[in-house]
């Protein structure tokens, strides 16, 4: 890797954890007894922040400062070395930035939120890649809401298995499927190439144990197994809060 592309992984990888920690820094300030400070006089007309809104700014802050100062320099290295093997380095980089950000947003909010916002940015991973992704939800997936935690574990999860393709299958198409079943989450991630990763396959690598230990941090299971129609299937299971029928009328 030369000089550039080391700083700029550095840098993405720096600022990431950076916006990470200010955040958390945020949060936490905001749990803690404030100090006593002299009552001012409201100003009339001007409705103060609330401090979930005023960390949520900030974040959004830092988010759009990372993708406009260090995404954009990653794509201009990516075009000045185009057809090159640093091209690509940068690309992965920069794609990885965009999964910080990604992630933030796809952490929060109602299982079908979660999935739209995996969907959307796998959609967009694999366009870059050339590999057509193949999309399957249950129209009938219940809707309840998923903690920050839960959320970005099963993003995370979904992200690491197309990695694991792209690099080990290089497959033309990509088919994610999402459904629910005995009240768990299931997700599937398939590829249509010749190669089958099993588990003793696998190996001991940082992203499948990644993937492991995620899954049982949602108290769930993974497995690797061959494809119905080829290709290696990584198939997730996530338990799912209870959700409360409507009362019959």
């Amino acid at each position: 890797m030369s000089g550039w592309l080391v700083i700029a992984a550095t840098l993405a990888a720096g600022l990431a954890v950076g916006a990470g920690v200010a955040v958390w820094w945020l949060r936490l300030s905001h749990r803690r007894p404030l100090p006593v400070v002299p009552e001012k006089k409201p100003v009339p007309n001007q409705v103060e922040p609330s401090p979930l809104a005023a960390v949520a700014a900030e974040r959004e802050r830092i988010y759009r400062d990372l993708h406009d100062d260090i995404g954009s320099k990653l794509l201009t290295l990516a075009h000045s070395t185009e057809g090159t093997p640093q091209s690509e380095i940068a690309r992965e980089i920069l794609q990885d930035l965009r999964s910080v950000i990604s992630g933030a947003h796809a952490a929060e909010g109602s299982l079908l939120e979660v999935l739209a916002h995996i969907q959307e940015e796998s959609e967009r991973r694999l366009e870059t890649a050339g590999v057509r992704l193949n999309w399957v939800q249950d129209d009938n997936l219940p809707d309840p809401d998923l903690d920050e935690a839960k959320a970005l574990h099963v993003f995370r999860i979904v992200r690491e298995a197309i990695t694991n393709a792209l690099r080990h299958a290089r497959p033309a198409q990509l088919r994610i499927r999402a459904n629910v079943l005995a009240n768990a989450l299931i997700i599937d991630v398939t590829d249509d190439s010749e190669a089958v990763l099993s588990e003793e396959r696998i190996g001991a690598g940082s992203g499948t144990r990644s993937m492991r230990a995620r899954a049982e941090e949602l108290r769930g299971s993974i497995s690797w197994d061959r494809g119905t129609q080829g290709g290696t299937k990584v198939l997730l299971r996530v338990p799912l809060p209870d959700i409360e029928k409507p009362h019959e009328a």
